[in-house]
């Protein structure tokens, strides 16, 4: 099985224009989102997590203080030793980029219990739980 097999396959995206205040919106609007994936034309730009906004100037670029440094996966990587890598590291979510284009192709996100990864159907599920 690959990262590809697992992945969030719907995940919810931003602009790559996204400001520090916004991506502070976005954390606090859904305490569940730990990484913000900025996109422009399909391309993954940078991702941002809580730490990454919490001391800097919310007029600038989120995509500036991101990174997609070991905060991203190719989807046809293993998906066992991605995982065990994961706990390692203690890392739940890594954006799954195509290689060769950049293309943002889905969320690997890790379960908080750490024993699988969610689905787009547990996501909706919760989603349409607190609409």
């Amino acid at each position: 099985m690959n990262v590809g097999d697992a992945m969030l396959q719907r995940p919810t995206v931003h602009p790559a224009d996204l400001t520090v205040a916004q991506a502070r919106a976005a954390f606090a609007a859904n305490p569940k989102e730990r990484l913000l994936l900025l996109v422009r034309d399909a391309k993954l730009v940078s991702t941002v997590t809580p730490e990454d906004v919490e001391t800097a100037d919310g007029s600038a670029a989120a995509a500036q203080v991101g990174t997609l440094e070991d905060r991203t996966v190719a989807p046809d990587e293993p998906l066992a030793a991605i995982h065990q890598a994961m706990l390692a590291e203690q890392r739940r979510r890594l954006a799954v980029v195509d290689p060769g284009t950049g293309e943002l192709r889905g969320l690997l996100a890790l379960k908080r219990s750490g024993a699988g990864f969610c689905d787009d159907a547990g996501v909706a599920a919760m989603r349409a739980a607190r609409s």
